[in-house]
């Protein structure tokens, strides 16, 4: 299980961790939306399309980790080494996104508190920096959504 933690309220960086050993930050952009992300020593770019719908994770050079398609939609994907990931919005009034395997719920990635900003990701079957790199998209929709008043 993944925990994201916001370590600076004015920057809105977040510390991961699984199991309650730090594995990565997610520091976000201030000029575009998306963010960098540290995992085991290794730098990864996150950036989304202009609507911010779309995000790809790019390593150190350049080359394409994983993508996200119609993110803030009902139904969203994630794609990585070959595999799809299917989520979905639980509720329309809760900040909750379930991972589905053959349609039935597999995990989840939810805020915890409005207030803290806190995340709880449990998304068995997917490589860590992959799971890392969903939070932090998470994230940035979050951020977008708070920072627009919706």
């Amino acid at each position: 299980m993944l925990t994201a933690e916001n370590v600076s309220m004015w920057r809105g960086r977040y510390q991961i961790s699984a199991d309650g050993s730090p594995i990565a930050v997610w520091d976000p952009s201030w000029w575009r939306t998306g963010g960098d992300l540290e995992v085991d020593g290794h730098r990864f770019t996150v950036r989304s399309n202009t609507w911010g719908t779309n995000y790809r994770m790019l390593d150190e050079a350049g080359n394409e980790v994983a993508t996200v398609e119609r993110a803030g939609r009902k139904r969203w994907s994630v794609q990585a080494d070959g595999r799809t990931y299917e989520f979905r919005r639980a509720s329309f009034w809760r900040s909750e996104q379930e991972l589905l395997v053959d349609g039935v719920r597999a995990g989840s990635l939810r805020r915890k508190s409005m207030w803290s900003g806190a995340i709880e990701a449990d998304l068995p079957g997917m490589p860590i920096p992959i799971q890392v790199f969903v939070v932090g998209v998470q994230i940035a929709l979050w951020q977008a959504e708070q920072s627009s008043g919706g």
